[in-house]
């Protein structure tokens, strides 16, 4: 993704042409997962008639956590100038996220070391403490698959995952070993067992590291189907596909973006889609949400946390601090081989305020007589642009 503040605007907008930038993520807390996110399940119990018993389950994502250098100036304004505290600026998004059974980031930069520097566009090194605020907020794991993972190579890679760890927050995309990459991340939601496997179209035309092919996943559309039926034999029950796609600064999905979502949700294995949820981002605006052969994309979520952005043609751009939060609701399978259904599918618009560095629920924050109602209204009308709302998509809060 490319991302820049107004700050030397001028002078960074040719670079701005060609270069392309991501999100972020931090650090600390406890090592082990909750129960939720255990991968293990008991085998569920059947009514009569052979119908499931189990239990459904909803499930939040969101868009770009990208923190320029005004962010982490204000993550350290919030701290009181001791380390850095990014709480508060997704405490408005903070109900939504940990009210869901499964609530899912997209960690788009990688962690300096303990104590820094660190830096913004456009080589990131974030505060570890991002992983802080991810976990309490209520995130349970996070896509780490961006063109800003190998940013500072293996090492910020490396440190990025260890952070995820210790503050408890599951990741997918990257890895640290051959071992790692190989094993689907599995997440417990209800009664299912949900997989999140992540992929990203480049890493700046920075190489993978040497001897390490499997430390990022690209986009692969084969590999993608194949991680998927192997997540389903591992145990999933629900299989997340996070994809760091699209042209950024394009509300309108690309070619691309389009072919490449026909082909995974079309993928099946004995009559059941291999993929059941695909989740974008990367383009820094609002995209679309469609059903496509009977399965949710949402091409691009925006960016959740970003400074004050500047688009390829060298000027701020509102749009560059809009999103939006997916929340999908999932009922268990009525039948033997059958899938666990949507039910029910919604969008959260939300918006940044860099004035104050706090993320704002528009739909919320209208409702009680305080929220930028214009901005809610153009990112329903890009979100819906495809025709979601004959497919019951419904604004949310």
């Amino acid at each position: 993704m490319t991302s820049r503040t107004r700050q030397g605007a001028v002078a960074l907008a040719a670079a701005l042409l060609t270069a392309a930038t991501g999100c972020a993520g931090g650090a600390g807390a406890p090592e082990t997962p909750p129960a939720r996110q255990d991968p293990g399940s008991p085998a569920a119990p059947t009514a009569a008639g052979g119908a499931s018993a189990r239990t459904g389950f909803t499930l939040v994502a969101s868009g770009d956590v990208l923190p320029h250098a005004s962010i982490i100036r204000q993550a350290s304004a919030d701290a009181g100038g001791q380390g850095h505290d990014f709480r508060p600026m997704l405490a408005g998004v903070k109900n939504v996220v940990s009210g869901a059974d499964l609530a899912i980031c997209h960690m788009e930069t990688v962690y300096g070391r303990d104590g820094g520097p660190y830096t913004g566009y456009p080589t990131f090194k974030s505060p570890p403490e991002v992983a802080i605020a991810l976990k309490e907020t209520g995130y349970d794991s996070c896509s780490t698959a961006s063109n800003h993972t190998l940013d500072d190579g293996a090492a910020g890679l490396g440190r990025t995952l260890d952070a995820l760890d210790k503050a408890g927050v599951r990741h997918a995309g990257s890895a640290r070993t051959a071992e790692e990459a190989a094993r689907p991340t599995l997440l417990k939601a209800g009664d299912a067992t949900v997989a999140q496997l992540a992929y990203t179209y480049d890493t700046n035309g920075i190489p993978l590291p040497e001897g390490q092919p499997w430390a990022v996943d690209l986009i692969d559309e084969r590999k993608i189907i194949a991680d998927a039926r192997a997540a389903r034999k591992a145990g999933a029950d629900v299989v997340v596909v996070s994809v760091h796609w699209g042209t950024e600064w394009q509300t309108a999905p690309d070619n691309r973006q389009l072919t490449l979502g026909r082909s995974l949700t079309a993928s099946q294995t004995d009559g059941r889609p291999d993929i059941d949820l695909i989740l974008g981002t990367h383009a820094h605006v609002p995209q679309a949400y469609e059903k496509v052969n009977g399965t949710w994309i949402i091409y691009g979520m925006g960016d959740q946390i970003a400074g004050d952005m500047i688009n390829h043609a060298g000027s701020f751009d509102p749009r560059g601090n809009q999103g939006t939060l997916g929340r999908f609701t999932f009922a268990p399978p009525t039948a033997p081989g059958a899938r666990w259904e949507v039910t029910k599918a919604e969008f959260v618009p939300q918006w940044f305020d860099t004035g104050r560095g706090r993320v704002v629920n528009l739909n919320a924050a209208a409702k009680e007589g305080g929220g930028n109602t214009a901005v809610r209204d153009t990112i329903r009308q890009v979100v819906l642009e495809r025709g979601a709302a004959k497919d019951g998509l419904v604004m949310g809060e």
